[in-house]
């Protein structure tokens, strides 16, 4: 929603501020479908020729994201917290009982729980491989971490293809801007003997092109790309949080230790309280009992 009304203060503000200030609106609107047609296809071209459809794909995506925010809220991380604390306690007590859960995420009881984290491929993923490798006994605490510090470290980069691509798109549209204006200009020139009033609308429609490219990059699409980068790494903790727990427990730490350690390692905003995890906690044992 924010993301929504700062667009539409953006539009006030800047078009808003031109009537007041005495400018018709005509002489832009009637350039604007050409000049847009220009400036956005050249860039829309020059993105699909620089990237591949999985960039593409990925960077449509992540568009509703500066509108929709970040995937993981609050209430996320504590189930979070609360899958985690079921998985280690299992291992613990029943480390035979503990494979097919891990074995076959997508049939567990546990998991099943928690059906909005069994959508993140990744995430299953990186709990389910690093139970496993402790199973088989490769459990040296801070080789482990050293391996999922490069595995998060390598999706994270992944992640962040789309807002280095809005980014790229932000830098380039001034300079598509000036190649409108100036072909704008040279249709001008072409029109020389026209009366000055003429001349005039025709010049002003051509630095709608200069104008276009300025505004789109400063006030949409560089926004958009650094919003888009603001919500990966916000979700980028959800992730760091599985290693910070996953880690605790390879040194031994009781259960509700390393659950603590992953809470408290989560950014205050979106860190579930002590109370309200311990009452989830509760009831994940209530359940299990």
């Amino acid at each position: 929603m924010i993301g929504l009304v700062g667009i539409i203060i953006i539009f006030v503000m800047v078009f808003g501020g031109y009537v007041a200030a005495g400018g018709k609106l005509g002489v832009i609107l009637k350039a604007l479908p050409f000049e847009l047609m220009m400036i956005g296809g050249a860039a829309v071209g020059a993105f699909a020729v620089g990237s591949d459809m999985s960039t593409i794909r990925h960077t449509m995506k992540d568009i509703g994201r500066v509108f929709k925010g970040p995937r993981w809220k609050p209430q996320d991380y504590r189930d979070l917290l609360c899958l985690l604390f079921e998985l280690i306690r299992l291992a613990r007590q029943n480390p035979v009982a503990i494979e097919e859960h891990i074995e076959a995420p997508n049939s567990s009881t546990i998991f099943a729980r928690y059906p909005k984290i069994l959508l993140d491929h990744e995430a299953i993923d990186l709990i389910c491989d690093t139970l496993r490798s402790a199973s088989m006994n490769y459990d040296d605490p801070n080789q482990v971490e050293e391996v999922l510090e490069k595995r998060i470290e390598a999706n994270f980069h992944h992640s962040m293809h789309s807002s280095h691509a809005l980014q790229t798109i932000a830098d380039g549209l001034p300079a598509l801007g000036i190649v409108a204006a100036v072909l704008g200009v040279i249709k001008t020139m072409a029109s020389i003997d026209q009366p000055p009033e003429i001349l005039g609308k025709m010049i002003g429609g051509a630095l709608v092109g200069t104008f276009l490219g300025v505004f789109l990059a400063y006030g949409i699409v560089g926004p958009f790309a650094t919003r888009v980068k603001a919500v990966t790494e916000e979700d980028a903790h959800f992730l760091k949080l599985i290693r910070e727990v996953l880690v605790a427990n390879l040194h031994n730490h009781p259960a509700n230790i390393c659950i603590e350690v992953g809470r408290q390692n989560t950014p205050h905003h979106i860190r579930p309280s002590y109370g309200d995890l311990e009452e989830a906690l509760r009831g994940v044992k209530t359940e299990a009992a």
